[in-house]
């Protein structure tokens, strides 16, 4: 028993020690890089409003006013979307919250989205002015497909099954209406 014990602090001593070591991740350089590479959706940011689509589990087509709000958070290092559609009557038929990141390690954008109840982590695909993710639903796969240029804001969603041809289920067209300083602004100070 008591060897045991020796051997068990031993090996304990050697994690502690190499624990020691090393040195903890320099948070600013991870920031930085997180940063820079969140400039690549830039082209996001602002106020957007227009008309957007969808057609709904019934089959049937509803039309909506579309608005998003895009802003930087945590030293520009995620990119947060406050996106809601709203009924001709003014009331909330849609809302959604998604955070953009980037992982310098792995090099990888993802988003972590919230709408309808629903909770999810996609990876997403970034060009010059556009941006795309997939959500994995079984045999279906719903793409989303996004292009930002001169001030307009195209998007469509997409439902792909395996062998057939991609069915259009969502579209829309913002105009950038203007700037935020959300969700940076207005922040609680000491």
């Amino acid at each position: 028993m008591k060897k045991e014990v020796c051997l068990l602090a031993s090996i304990v001593l050697c994690f502690v020690s190499v624990a020691i070591g090393q040195e903890r991740p320099d948070p600013k350089a991870a920031i930085a890089a997180q940063r820079n590479a969140m400039t690549k959706l830039s082209f996001m940011d602002g106020l957007w409003r227009g008309n957007a689509w969808i057609i709904l589990p019934s089959g049937e087509r509803q039309e909506i006013t579309q608005t998003e709000r895009v802003g930087s958070a945590l030293d520009g290092s995620v990119k947060v979307i406050d996106g809601r559609g709203y009924e001709k009557d003014g009331t909330v038929a849609f809302g959604a919250l998604a955070i953009i990141s980037y992982n310098q390690k792995t090099q990888i954008y993802s988003m972590r989205s919230y709408a309808q109840g629903q909770v999810g982590d996609f990876p997403v695909t970034t060009a010059q002015d556009s941006f795309t993710w997939e959500i994995s639903a079984g045999p279906v796969t719903m793409k989303y497909s996004a292009a930002i240029k001169d001030g307009t804001w195209h998007e469509v969603g997409e439902r792909i099954l395996q062998g057939k041809e991609p069915k259009r289920f969502f579209e829309m067209t913002l105009t950038r209406v203007g700037d935020t300083d959300w969700p940076s602004g207005g922040a609680v100070g000491p």
